[in-house]
Order: structure tokens, then C-alpha cells, then sequence
């Protein structure tokens, strides 16, 4: 007789998931303006059957929400990104519950750059096999950072795909959805030589750059997770698993303190991500302009000295890799600049002025 088989079997326990459902169900509701996400008609029963449809349903009544918020033609805006290799990191110290808000972040600082307001998150996990546990840190994390970001996590995929990862393995990916008032979209096209650049603080590597550093740590000097760093006072692990800032809400301040479609201040926005200021800072400027970044303008944190001296990397490859400390860039008038920062800084969120646009080739300059 053949060797019966079953869903089990093969690498699938619907058992664990539904235990996976029921233990994530927690963290989207907690992200959820029940006034926007319309909630499911039955609720979550025991084992995590009856957790919703097919989708998610986000309410745009103008009464309730978008003629509130003064939108008179709301555009959607739409990204979706990853964490890349910096899961990798998550899978060695065994930690899970903080590569999520980076997941968020990715995502939501990319949103921001248009002017607009993130509303909805949706994510995507995939791992060799279930593990609510595991799962339900991850889902944590994100609802941290929709939580930070003021949107809501409306749903998501936990694909189980025994073939396609070694034990051990998983990766995520988010996808989120904003809206922006079509005359208050923010392009680059207002940019103006002698414009004002800031730069605002990140958290530290973020989530870029994390095939180098692997590298540099783990192979070229053999350092392990929970080896102490003296000069930055921290383990490997907590260093490389510190969040992605998220700066949603002092950038959402900014833009009404100034708004757009009534001022014009803030001409172009930039998340500073894989390609560093080089590459981020240049798809938003105009023909015919070009950024100069002064070095020494603000603090480079100890992490990518730290990390460039362990590798002998390049000047220029650390620029052109990772955010060296300016995890986002406000273009302006530079009439408001200074006033911008000081509001920055209320907002605990440290900023310098560290540059300006001039005439030229389009591109990034850093220089003294």
C-alpha cells in the first residue's frame, strides 16, 4: 500500500496557523480607528476561525474623515518595501519583535516624501514553517509601528513555504496605501537654487547596507550577536537591531504648520535609504540643480565609524551605502529653515541645517 499523505505532512499544519491567527488578531485590532476600518461582521471565535473576509474595508466618507481633514481632491499613494538582510540579524539573537516597525518604517517614511498621510499597512511573512510564536512577535512589531505611524493594520499573508527556506529563514514585506490633497503634493518641482537642506536624525543604520555590514561583523572580524561593543556601549545585536525611525508625525507637523497648497515651504522630502544622500536626495531635484552637503554639519553616530574602521571601507562607499546619521532630508525656503529645525527638535527628533541647492548637474555633492 503507498504512503498516505496529508497537508500536515508536507510541511503545512493548518493546526499552527490557525493557533498563528488567533495570536496576531490582538495587534491589528489595536491599530485600528474602528471610526476608518470597517470591522469585520462576525468576530474572531475560538481557534481564530471567523477572523474577517477576503479584505479589508477603510472608510473615506468625507463627512467622517477626508472633508474633516480639509481634502478637496484626495489622491491615493501607494509603496511597498522589505527589510532585507537585516532579518538575518533578527534570526541570530533569536529577537523578533522590532524588525517589524522597521518593516513599517521602509514603507511609511517612503509614503511621506509625497506630502501625503499613510491611512492603511498591509504585510507579507513567509517562513519553512509555522510558528505562532515567532509570528506573533513579527505582527507585534508592525502594529508598533502602524501604532507610530498613525495608520492602521488592516491584514496580511503568512505563507508557509517548507521548500523554498532552510529552517531558520523567514522575510517579510509591507505594502501601504496614503492619501495627499492633489495641490499639496510634494515633487521636487518647487526646488529653488539657494533652497535650504536638513537633514534629520536617524536611529542609526536602519535597514540599508545590511549585506556589508553581515560582512564586515560577522565574517571579516568574526564578531557574534552578543559580543559587547565597548566604544558604543552596546552589544552587536542591540546595535543592529535598533528600529528604523519612523518620522511620520514630526514630518505630518511640519507640513501643517507650513502647509504646502498655502505656502510652499517645503519644496521637496527625502528618505534617506539604500543609496544614501547620494542617490535619494538626487531623484527629487529638478533639472539643473544639485545639493552641496557639508560634512561636519551634524554628528555622525559611533556605528559607522565603528563600522567603516572594522572593514576599511571607503569614505565613498559609506556615503553611498548607508545614511551616516540623516535618515531624512527637508528641502526649503531657506527663510524657514532655521524655525523648521527648532520645531524638529520639539519633536525629539535631532536636525541640522547641512547643505543647500545650487546650480549644476543634477546630484549630491558632500564636501567640507
Amino acid at each position: 500500500m503507498s504512503e498516505q499523505w496529508d497537508y500536515k505532512k508536507a510541511g503545512l499544519d493548518l493546526g499552527q496557523y490557525e493557533k498563528t491567527i488567533a495570536g496576531i488578531q490582538q495587534h491589528l485590532i489595536r491599530t485600528q480607528d474602528r471610526t476608518r476600518v470597517i470591522p469585520p461582521p462576525f468576530p474572531a471565535r475560538k481557534g481564530g476561525k471567523g477572523t474577517g473576509g477576503f479584505a479589508s474595508l477603510f472608510d473615506l466618507d468625507p463627512g467622517r474623515w477626508l472633508f474633516n481633514r480639509k481634502y478637496k481632491h484626495p489622491v491615493l499613494v501607494s509603496c511597498t518595501d522589505g527589510v532585507g538582510s537585516k532579518l538575518k540579524v533578527a534570526s541570530l539573537l533569536g529577537k523578533y519583535d522590532t524588525v517589524g516597525i522597521d518593516l513599517v518604517a521602509m514603507s511609511v517614511n517612503d509614503l511621506i516624501c509625497t506630502g501625503g498621510e499613510p491611512l492603511v499597512f498591509l504585510d507579507y511573512i513567509a517562513m519553512p514553517k509555522d510558528d505562532p510564536p515567532m509570528t506573533e512577535r513579527l505582527v507585534s512589531g508592525i502594529a508598533d509601528g502602524c501604532i507610530e505611524a498613525d495608520c492602521s493594520l488592516v491584514g496580511g499573508e503568512t505563507a508557509i513555504l517548507p521548500d523554498f527556506y532552510q529552517p531558520g529563514d523567514f522575510d517579510m514585506a509591507g505594502f501601504c496605501t496614503g492619501v495627499v490633497e492633489k495641490t499639496a503634493i510634494i515633487d521636487g518641482r518647487r526646488i529653488e537654487t539657494g533652497d535650504a537642506v536638513i537633514g534629520l536624525a536617524s536611529s542609526g543604520i536602519h535597514s540599508n547596507g545590511y549585506s556589508l555590514v553581515r560582512k564586515v561583523v560577522f565574517e571579516a572580524a568574526a564578531l557574534h550577536v552578543h559580543d559587547l561593543v565597548p566604544e558604543l556601549g552596546k552589544t552587536v545585536g542591540e546595535e543592529l537591531l535598533t528600529p528604523t525611525r519612523i518620522y511620520v508625525k514630526p514630518i505630518r507637523r511640519v507640513l501643517g504648520h507650513y502647509p504646502v497648497k498655502k505656502m510652499g515651504v517645503i519644496h521637496g522630502l527625502a528618505n534617506i535609504t539604500g543609496g544614501g544622500m547620494p542617490d535619494n536626495v538626487s531623484r527629487i531635484l529638478p533639472p539643473g540643480k544639485r545639493v552641496f552637503v557639508r560634512r561636519g554639519s551634524w554628528p555622525v553616530p559611533p556605528v559607522f565609524g565603528w563600522l567603516q574602521q572594522l572593514g576599511n571601507v571607503a569614505d565613498a562607499e559609506m556615503f553611498r551605502v548607508f545614511n551616516m546619521g540623516v535618515g531624512f532630508v527637508i528641502i526649503t525656503s531657506p527663510t524657514f529653515a532655521n524655525s523648521i529645525v527648532e520645531q524638529l527638535k520639539k519633536e525629539d527628533v535631532p536636525a541640522w541645517v547641512i547643505g543647500e541647492v545650487k546650480e549644476g548637474e543634477v546630484g549630491v555633492e558632500i564636501g567640507e
